[in-house]
């Protein structure tokens, strides 16, 4: 099975490059590729490759703002001529650095860090999902949580991390929120955008919100705006 990359970068240049580099790749499909920023978010929105390779300095939006503005971001490798991002390319989980001019061997790492991560998480999955009447377990420092899956009302992102909401409670689970989304009962529990997850059984309303979208309103008081695409999915699901 090929796994589906895309590729930004403002110079044509370095796409052009990179695009050879990965020719002899036969598992890695390039889908599409763009030198300007707002079209390779509306590409990636629509596309939802697997592996992004991607840029950091770019006019109009840097590579960060960039992941911001994606509905859903599964794996990301910056290409960057500079390496004062380091740290913070790997704050927003990315899965490698590469430095400018690539180096074929460490590309051929990080593609291979790439597969083996993919690997594992179709072997995760095949395991099954938990059912809402499971409980999961949480060491969040010194305190451990043994959470019951029907009271969890929302999960968010953090990092490398996922906050926990339940009851008072909101432990950090040292999980990624897709990882969570392959394990959670998906008739329980629906993906709002790369940051959080929340229960259906946990909204208090829902309100129209701009050109089509909807607000979700949690009993707890949070408020979650879906695009466009995802309006539609929740719509499709509940029937709203």
């Amino acid at each position: 099975m090929k796994r589906r990359v895309y590729l930004v970068d403002d110079e044509l240049l370095a796409l052009e490059e990179l695009k050879v580099l990965l020719a002899p790749y036969e598992d890695l499909e390039i889908v599409g590729f763009s030198d300007r920023v707002e079209q390779a978010i509306n590409d990636c929105n629509e596309l939802r490759p697997d592996l992004i390779f991607l840029d950091i300095n770019m006019p109009g939006k840097d590579g960060f703002q960039f992941l911001e503005a994606l509905e859903e971001v599964k794996e990301v490798i910056f290409v960057t001529a500079y390496d004062q991002f380091a740290i913070k390319a790997f704050e927003v989980n990315a899965l490698d650095y590469l430095l400018k001019p690539l180096n074929p061997k460490r590309l051929t790492e990080a593609i291979q860090r790439f597969r083996s991560k993919v690997q594992t998480a179709e072997e995760t999955t095949s395991e099954g999902r938990l059912s809402a009447d499971k409980k999961i377990f949480i060491k969040d420092g010194e305190k451990c949580h043994f959470v019951p899956i029907s009271k969890i009302y929302l999960l968010e992102s953090m990092g490398n991390y996922v906050r926990v909401y339940y009851e008072n409670h909101q432990p950090l689970l040292h999980k990624s929120l897709t990882y969570l989304e392959q394990k959670l009962p998906e008739e329980l529990f629906f993906r709002a955008n790369r940051q959080y997850m929340f229960n259906l059984d946990y909204i208090d309303q829902i309100e129209p919100y701009f050109n089509s979208t909807l607000l979700i309103v949690m009993k707890s008081g949070h408020k979650i705006d879906l695009s466009q695409r995802q309006s539609a999915k929740f719509r499709e699901i509940t029937g709203v």
